[in-house]
């Protein structure tokens, strides 16, 4: 027969010690190191620069060609500024076109904001369908002033005004209107017919109003039924807004023209010849509209009270509608003054921007250099075995990237390292358990077969009996803790099926039912309404949570609420297990999973059910995170994939 004491509590912490001993043989393995191979040579056009380090292979090349372009630009600009003068002319005519062209998109998309604000304001709908102008316009007034809108129009289904409330560009008084018709009004009349195009169902177009042109946004306004109760008009005066586009666009003036050529509005004061003198024939206007965006810009000079400019006219072109021509105006004397520029200023600028291109430069080759040297120090330590270090590199670029690659390969290589210590240390228990636990069961089931024997022959003898009872329990006792080993060492293969996982949940709350209610903790439960299909041993998968909410019960003798939350998503299933119990200490944490390890009283645990679970959890192709604080609880986490498209026992 085996020596081994018929006392579990000491068997129990000789094979802790077994295990202890076994999981630091296994960290303190040294891991041979392979030789890094030899750095291969590459041929470079500036040999000479391998002797240096990384910051000077950045910079010298780098402030070499910044001066030897800035000498030839210098060189070069002295010599085309002339001839360039009128390229910049007209890229200059281009760009203030270009914003010019968004400046007007701008006010558009201003528009119909503003226009979804009052078409949903509360009671617009119901006043606009009971033609009520006094409640349209204590409705409406605030929110034009508080958006600056120049005028605003309600307009019934028949296209009649209900009231206009419109702001005197001289006074800044609002003046109201009634009655006028906006039937013929294309913008109005297209959503009095519910059409639509391929932007929505908002509209745009000119008008001539009391003080000039204005450019107007209609949309549909709808009760609460969908049905359509009238139309609301947002108006900006052309003259205001050209105005605002020239000051944005740097322009000396701005033109629109209509689809014949004739001029709506500009911002240039009448010339001596008058307007005409601005204006386009219809037929080369019809061909800029008609035109493809690759076509050439058309281009005007203009002689306006006797000084010169040149013009560049654009489509003007709002919700895919075209309105007419846009047109931008310079004055051509900034050709003469660009070629007056000296060419010492040239030089003096080129020399500002070269020296400034090469601070840049130096920046960007440190910006470039630290964080590579970073990276190779905290790889070497890495390297020596120190799998704490992190990059700290938090930046947005390709070598961010980097950094934030090598951190979370740092963290998978401890976890990993982790969950290989954590493999040994039940594979070493598995081992050990598998050759003794036969041997011991045997005599253990003797032992109390002839103290039950000799309780019957000697039952007489009160002292002799206490004895054998003694001999009985402690065996019982004994042949328990055996069991669990057994149970632990069997390691037995999942039986895979797909089935939904909140059945098995449920089941397990149901088995609990009795403990959790006699320890007065309460459920509550978090489970999704439909199924949650998922490959997996139910049995086993059963066995984890149990032996889970056992522990959270126990872990809560005053009582408590239990969380048990099941959610998913398209790769994983996580079961949460969460209690408001005493909670486990920051040091005992890492150990949880230790076989062996307890943190209940003498007599009242073996230490195993939380490596057992380890186990069946891993050999599912997923894992059991803890999360603890002393004093306000536990929260278990069992991660399992959805699929099992290859099992492994592990």
């Amino acid at each position: 027969m085996i020596g081994l004491p018929l006392n579990g509590g000491q068997s129990i912490r000789r094979l802790r010690c077994l295990v202890e001993t076994s999981s630091e043989r296994l960290v303190s393995v040294p891991v041979a190191e392979a030789e890094p191979p030899a750095p291969t040579r590459r041929a470079s056009f500036l040999p000479w620069l391998g002797r240096f380090k990384l910051q000077t292979k950045l910079i010298v090349p780098y402030v070499l060609l910044t001066v030897l372009v800035a000498l030839i630009g210098t060189f070069v600009v002295t010599r085309l500024v002339t001839a360039s003068v009128q390229e910049r002319l007209a890229n200059r005519l281009y760009e203030a076109s270009r914003v010019a062209g968004d400046g007007v998109v701008r006010r558009e998309r201003s528009h119909l904001e503003t226009l979804r604000l009052m078409a949903f304001t509360q009671g617009v709908p119901e006043a606009l369908a009971g033609e009520q102008a006094e409640t349209l316009q204590n409705l409406l007034l605030p929110l034009a002033l508080n958006n600056n809108v120049e005028v605003i129009s309600a307009v019934n289904k028949k296209g009649q005004e209900v009231i206009t409330l419109a702001r005197d560009p001289a006074s800044g008084q609002s003046l109201i209107s009634k009655g006028a018709d906006f039937s013929n009004f294309d913008p109005v009349e297209k959503i009095l017919q519910s059409q639509s195009d391929a932007v929505g169902d908002k509209f745009i177009g000119l008008r001539e109003a009391q003080f000039g042109p204005y450019l107007f946004t209609t949309a549909p306004v709808r009760d609460s039924g969908g049905e359509l109760v009238g139309v609301l008009m947002i108006g900006t005066q052309l003259q205001v807004l050209l105005e605002d586009l020239r000051s944005q666009a740097s322009a000396d003036g701005v033109i629109v023209l209509d689809p014949t050529g004739k001029l709506v509005a500009t911002t240039l004061a009448q010339p001596d010849e008058g307007y005409a003198t601005l204006e386009l024939e219809t037929p080369v206007v019809s061909e800029l509209l008609n035109s493809s965006q690759e076509s050439p810009p058309l281009t005007r000079d203009l002689m306006v009270n006797q000084r010169s400019y040149r013009a560049f006219f654009a489509p003007l072109i709002i919700r895919q509608q075209t309105m007419g021509a846009l047109g931008v105006v310079i004055a051509s004397d900034y050709v003469v003054a660009t070629e007056a520029t000296s060419r010492n200023q040239l030089s003096l600028i080129f020399a500002l921007g070269t020296a400034f291109v090469v601070l840049i430069g130096y920046l960007l080759a440190r910006s470039i250099a630290n964080p590579i040297l970073r990276l190779r120090t905290i790889s070497q330590a890495v390297a020596a075995g120190d799998l704490t270090q992190q990059t700290g590199l938090k930046q947005g670029d390709e070598i961010g990237e980097l950094a934030s690659a090598f951190d979370t390969m740092t963290l998978r290589l401890r976890q990993r390292t982790a969950e290989l210590v954590q493999s040994e240390k039940l594979a070493a228990v598995g081992q050990l358990t598998a050759g003794i636990v036969h041997d011991v069961k045997n005599p253990l089931a003797v032992i109390k077969g002839l103290s039950e024997e000799l309780r019957e022959e000697l039952g007489s003898d009160p002292a002799v009996l206490e004895q054998l009872n003694a001999i009985r329990d402690n065996a019982t006792r004994a042949n328990t803790i055996v069991s669990d080993l057994m149970k632990f060492a069997r390691q037995s293969t999942p039986e895979m099926t797909r089935r939904d996982l909140r059945e098995t949940v449920e089941a397990s709350l149901r088995l609990t039912e009795y403990l959790a209610r006699r320890a007065k903790v309460k459920y509550l439960p978090d489970l999704p309404a439909h199924s949650v299909l998922v490959t997996y041993d139910a049995q086993q998968l059963e066995q984890v949570l149990i032996n889970l909410i056992q522990n959270a019960i126990q872990a809560m003798p005053n009582g408590g609420t239990l969380r048990v939350n099941l959610s998913q998503t398209e790769t994983t299933v996580a079961i949460a297990v969460q209690d408001t119990g005493t909670g486990i200490a920051a040091g005992n944490l890492p150990r949880v999973f230790d076989p062996f390890f307890t943190t209940k009283p003498e007599g009242e645990g073996t230490g195993l059910g939380l490596s057992v679970s380890y186990g069946i959890v891993a050999r599912h192709g997923g894992r059991i995170n803890v999360e603890s604080q002393v004093g306000q609880g536990t929260t278990f986490t069992i991660l399992l994939p959805v699929e099992q498209p290859e099992f492994t026992q592990g």
